[in-house]
């Protein structure tokens, strides 16, 4: 099997020379995959802004909203529909965790997505929803000389999971049990393939070197800023003020002269010598976290804009998302939420991003306690937002031929739009893996199992790591049966929103570092819950270039809620003589590959691993698979460590996938 592979991996190397028309079909396609994403992003934005006029403009003529039995066409229907019977001053919805298939013939999308929607009309009313999105898009208004269109929403199908008000949290939807699962748009060879193969290929114009070289380009950088505003969020979660300072270039420290500007809405702005760390610590605190400190940043709905060169001459870009802030001190009984949205800018320097400009409006703070229906307890934002471009088409002119339209720089551009394509290829397959054990059963162990490489492994919670496909289906089928369940009272979601994303040099391997965020709903009141851990795995593209999870660990959990009316705060620490948690059945039921407490320290602290168990409000150290991307400081600390590439692979090297052909991705500040 592995000289199978090591042959497999000559052969893909030896591809057929790419030609202008071929690099311009897989640009035009990646470039649609990520319009779809943008897309959608912008009218989850839209929604922060009450702009529900633009929301519905979204929308093809023929469009169509479904939202569970109810449907809704035109856009003025559409428009009263999203405003809905509250007046909102807060109205917060969210697009989580995108898998998208594109067409093969490039002209119609699918996607599924994670949805949170927080409302309130400041006067005490208030309506929380979560759900799943199926959603169908098409690209308008293009003809065979004129690739110039745009992607419109043609249908948008929301399936309602679970909903309430702040007071007493969400519960199931109709406060009933799950039914059927909301259909899912692929298979999971599907899942692996975000353009989809067969069907006529639309023809298109051919662009000149000059042209792709440059939307490629924009791509790759793309990749890397969307990386970097992720990390970025990671270093916020952990107080890690030293790395993010290291985000913003050498002149971001105590000795330096950083030019940009980090301003906090409605309470102020820094910059220059120390300017980053006076903004960090005035608005979420010192560096370090302690006992019962939260300060988690989930991001969600991150656009990425490389607008070309600033005045000096160098590249800059723009990002623009919503920020959901769960921030908690247990000490002094503090507990917030902070919804509301960033807009940042970035400069290239000496090949590598960096940020520059950091903006952080909140739209609403408020205690945990009372929530946000009356308003909270901050100041109306004054940030007007500025809403980045969605749509990649573009009207193709003839250019001039680039002079270096050589063989060799044909492969190096297929080589760069292979490593955008392939970010698009990870972010689908880690979502999917989500998507699948959120409603877990024996259809769900073989799906899951299905969307893994033939030699790849995955950890079980708490219990060891399985490795090849056949282990990882069986430890799942030991756990949860073969059969299918037609109803469940409860549900616990696993959301893997903000991931940074590593491409190995040929575009074939990653590593992917995700949240692993858990709403939990049931039945009963009081009944909703919110965990949260991080996902480190690994990917490849197979032998029939379908990307598959190669390296799946689950580190759970760093924090919690007991339950709604407490949130976070009210969890009281583990007292020092109760012993650990005891070991699954499954440990001994169908003994894994790699025990937990085999893995030593990189396990201390887990439920199943090594030493006491860490349970929240005890801060558990935070692994890391990748260096700071702009400095390429490793993460230290009491409470952060280094851990790169494959988890379990320090113990077990002959699982990595260096041993079966493929590349393993960087660690660190890329060059293209």
């Amino acid at each position: 099997m592995k000289l199978l592979l090591l042959l497999t991996s000559a052969l893909m190397a030896m591809a057929t020379t790419p030609s202008l028309a071929s690099l311009s079909l897989s640009l035009s396609q990646t470039e649609s995959l990520r319009a779809i994403k943008d897309l959608t992003s912008t009218f989850a934005q839209l929604s922060q802004s009450r702009d529900y006029p633009a929301m519905a403009a979204l929308f093809s003529p023929s469009g169509i909203l479904h939202f569970g039995n109810t449907s809704i066409t035109g856009t003025q229907k559409i428009t009263s529909f999203l405003k809905g019977n509250i007046n909102s001053t807060l109205d917060t919805l969210i697009f989580a965790t995108p898998l998208i298939n594109l067409a093969a013939d490039g002209r119609s999308g699918r996607g599924r997505y994670n949805s949170w929607r927080f409302q309130g009309d400041g006067k005490g009313a208030t309506k929380l929803q979560g759900g799943i999105y199926e959603n169908e898009y098409h690209l308008m208004n293009t003809t065979k000389d004129d690739a110039k269109g745009e992607w419109k929403v043609e249908v948008m199908r929301y399936y309602p999971l679970y909903e309430g008000n702040y007071e007493d949290g969400w519960r199931n939807y109709g406060g009933r049990d799950f039914g059927a699962v909301p259909p899912f748009h692929y298979t999971p060879d599907e899942a692996g393939l975000p353009v989809l193969p067969g069907g006529e290929i639309v023809e298109t114009r051919e662009e000149g070197m000059e042209e792709l070289t440059s939307r490629i380009e924009v791509l790759n950088d793309e990749d890397e800023v969307k990386n970097l505003q992720h990390a970025y969020g990671y270093y916020l979660d952990r107080r890690m003020w030293t790395d993010v300072e290291d985000l913003l270039g050498d002149g971001a420290g105590a000795g330096g002269g950083w030019g940009g500007v980090f301003t906090v809405n409605n309470v102020g702005s820094w910059s220059g010598k120390g300017g980053v760390r006076k903004a960090l610590e005035r608005w979420m605190g010192p560096e370090g976290l302690k006992q019962g400190v939260l300060n988690e940043h989930l991001i969600f709905n991150t656009i990425v804009s490389v607008r070309g060169s600033g005045g000096s001459g160098e590249i800059i870009a723009d990002s623009r998302g919503i920020e959901v802030a769960l921030i908690g001190d247990r000490a002094t009984s503090r507990a917030e939420w902070r919804i509301g949205f960033f807009q940042n800018s970035f400069v290239k320097r000496n090949g590598t991003w960096q940020f520059f400009n950091i903006t952080i409006a909140p739209l609403v703070v408020a205690n945990y306690s009372t929530g946000w229906g009356k308003g909270g307890t901050f100041p109306k934002s004054t940030i007007t937002p500025q809403l980045l471009a969605y749509s990649r088409m573009h009207t193709i002119t003839p250019s001039p031929t680039f002079p270096s339209n050589t063989t060799t720089n044909l492969t190096e551009l297929e080589r760069r739009i292979r490593r955008s394509a392939a970010y698009d290829g990870a972010e689908n397959i880690s979502n999917a893996y989500g998507f699948y054990i959120d409603f877990i059963d024996g259809a769900g162990c073989f799906n899951m199992s299905a969307i893994h490489h033939t030699l790849g492994h995955k950890e079980s919670p708490f219990t060891g790591f399985y490795q090849t496909q056949k282990r990882v289906l069986d430890a799942c089928t030991a756990s949860y049966g073969n059969s299918s369940i037609q109803s469940r009272s409860s549900i616990s979601f696993h959301w893997r929103p903000q991931p940074v994303i590593l491409i190995s040099s040929d575009g074939r391997s990653a590593s992917l570092r995700a949240r692993l965020l858990q709403p939990a709903t049931a039945r009963g009141n009081n009944s909703a819950q919110i965990r949260g851990g991080m996902y480190h795995d690994q990917m490849v593209l197979d032998a029939s270039g379908i990307w598959r999870l190669w390296s799946v660990t689950i580190d759970e959990f760093y924090w919690n809620s007991g339950n709604w009316g407490t949130g976070w705060n009210g969890v009281t620490p583990r007292a020092a003589n109760v012993s650990n948690p005891g070991p699954r059945d499954l440990t001994k039921q169908f003994p894994p590959d790699l025990i937990l407490t085999g893995m030593g320290e990189r396990e201390r602290g887990f439920q199943g691993g090594t030493g006491r168990f860490t349970a929240w409000p005890d801060i558990q150290k935070m692994w890391f698979m990748y260096r700071n991307p702009v400095s390429g400081r490793e993460p230290g600390g009491q409470y952060n460590g280094y851990w790169p590439g494959c988890v379990p692979c320090q113990h077990r090297p002959e699982w990595r996938m260096e041993k079966f052909g493929w590349e393993e991705p960087p660690t660190g500040p890329v060059m293209w």
